[in-house]
């Protein structure tokens, strides 16, 4: 009976048993199903919640994303003004201005202009006021005369890059063609105003650091304009602002000349026998003046029409300057061996070494 007692688990299973283990496991796969369900919802809602953190952040860092973002024009200055190697003397000279209301690049720009050229148009007086008390030095009195020069000189040229910006109605201030009048005139100002403290460097002069002080603004504006119109381009891009591009271009050139050399320039400057000179030098008197310099002082000022001068054969001993009024002057010799111009001034001599060249122009 015992041994038949022992295999009794292995015969047929009790039902009611059977019932109280199906239900316990039923109990147990719904449990596990609503955990489930419920996990998946809380790492759905953890997953849903950062993606839209992470947008509101993206919208709130993107400038024109949502309303009341625009541009102001005080953080368009100082975009602008970062471009220069003087941003705080740019931003606080220009927001000064009256006029300075604005998020056009271009015009940020003009105005830097006018700032620079209020602080340069100091400068032409300063030689003079300080040369009263100068006596008995001729070398220091030449130099000052040198840097008045120069200072002059620096105002024209920011006038001329203002000038520049005057356009027709509907017409854009830049073009590429401007830009690099512009940044020409605008280097020549801070070569100028180097040059003025170079020559009294040469003298060891105890007014540098005296120039240097009062040319301090005049320098920081020109270099910021400088740099405002070097990058003007790639702002205006980054800005989102349309500029006209007017490229300088060589299409349809002739003869390796550029596109802007009118027809009749170009003959002038492939003209080898050169017979249509309107001043002629010559040393022997066969012509209209005897040196050179004096048929350059002949030449009109600011003349529109092409002035040519025919150098004869000869050495010419003088120093030529062709003043910045003189336009449109072209000058051919005979010959790099035949017509030669030679000058002997120095700074040995007493003359700043500016004005030894033995043909320059201060234009």
């Amino acid at each position: 009976m015992d041994s038949i007692k022992s295999f009794k688990g292995y015969g047929k299973v009790d039902v009611l048993e059977e019932q109280s283990f199906k239900r316990k496991n039923r109990k147990r796969l719904i449990i596990l199903s609503v955990s489930t369900v419920v996990l998946l919802a809380v790492i759905i809602g953890a997953v849903a919640g950062v993606l839209i953190h992470k947008r509101n952040n993206t919208s709130s860092s993107t400038p024109n994303s949502t309303p009341g973002t625009e541009l102001t024009p005080a953080a368009s200055l100082k975009a602008v003004c970062d471009v220069t190697q003087y941003p705080t003397s740019c931003f606080s000279s220009i927001s000064a201005l009256e006029t300075s209301n604005t998020t056009d690049p271009e015009v940020i720009f003009k105005l830097s202009l006018q700032v620079a050229i209020h602080a340069a148009a100091k400068l032409p007086g300063l030689p003079a006021k300080i040369g009263r008390n100068i006596v008995n030095d001729t070398r220091l009195e030449k130099v000052l005369a040198v840097c008045e020069g120069l200072f002059e000189d620096v105002v024209d040229r920011l006038n001329d890059s203002l000038t520049s910006m005057d356009v027709n109605q509907g017409e854009k201030l830049l073009s590429a063609a401007k830009i690099n009048d512009i940044k020409t005139w605008l280097s020549t100002t801070l070569t100028d105003q180097e040059t003025c403290l170079d020559s009294l460097m040469d003298l060891n002069s105890t007014l540098v650091q005296e120039f240097k002080a009062a040319m301090q603004n005049s320098t920081e504006f020109s270099s910021n304009s400088l740099a405002i119109v070097a990058k003007i381009l790639s702002l205006l891009t980054n800005l989102n602002v349309p500029v006209h591009r007017r490229l300088l271009g060589v299409g349809g050139s002739e003869m390796g000349f550029p596109s802007w050399v009118s027809p009749g320039d170009r003959r002038l400057l492939q003209d080898r026998n050169a017979t249509v000179a309107q001043i002629v030098v010559a040393k022997d008197g066969t012509g209209d003046f005897k040196t050179i310099q004096e048929a350059v002082d002949a030449v009109p000022k600011k003349s529109e029409n092409r002035i040519v001068i025919h150098v004869k054969q000869g050495v010419y001993y003088e120093n030529v300057l062709m003043d910045k009024s003189k336009w449109n002057v072209m000058m051919f010799g005979d010959g790099k061996t035949k017509t030669v111009v030679s000058g002997n001034l120095s700074s040995a001599g007493g003359t700043p070494t500016f004005s030894t060249a033995t043909f320059g122009t201060n234009s």
